[in-house]
């Protein structure tokens, strides 16, 4: 059996868009490659809106092609700062290989938390 290795110079671009049609769960929008070298902006994507205190933050995977290590930190550092701000991370269009690799790692367990603080039910945070 071949396994096929990306190269770093095969790494697609990410594009990230943001839906505020309601402004109280504003979606991101990610497709493309979620990797070490393109995880920055959706990180700082994610903060920027983090810090307007939504109910909920939707992040659509419908369009991502590959993640990686880097890109699944980008989800748990989501998740870490919504419970500080009182926000639910919601995922939604989790591709199998997404799903997947959150199932292993252990952060489906970790969406499905309850907030810290009690504010919101977070509910299956692969549905939203």
């Amino acid at each position: 059996m071949v396994v096929s290795r990306r190269r770093q110079s095969e790494v697609s671009p990410l594009n990230i868009s943001v839906d505020r049609s309601d402004p109280a769960v504003p979606t991101i929008r990610i497709g493309g490659d979620l990797a070490f070298a393109t995880a920055a902006p959706l990180r700082h994507e994610v903060d920027r809106l983090l810090a307007e205190r939504p109910r909920t933050l939707r992040l659509d995977f419908a369009d991502l092609i590959f993640i990686d290590s880097t890109g699944l930190s980008v989800i748990v550092h989501a998740w870490r700062e919504g419970q500080q701000e009182g926000t639910v991370i919601a995922l939604r269009n989790v591709p199998r290989f997404l799903e997947t690799i959150l199932d292993m790692t252990g952060v489906t367990g970790l969406l499905a938390r309850p907030q810290a603080t009690g504010q919101h039910d977070a509910g299956d945070p692969l549905s939203a």
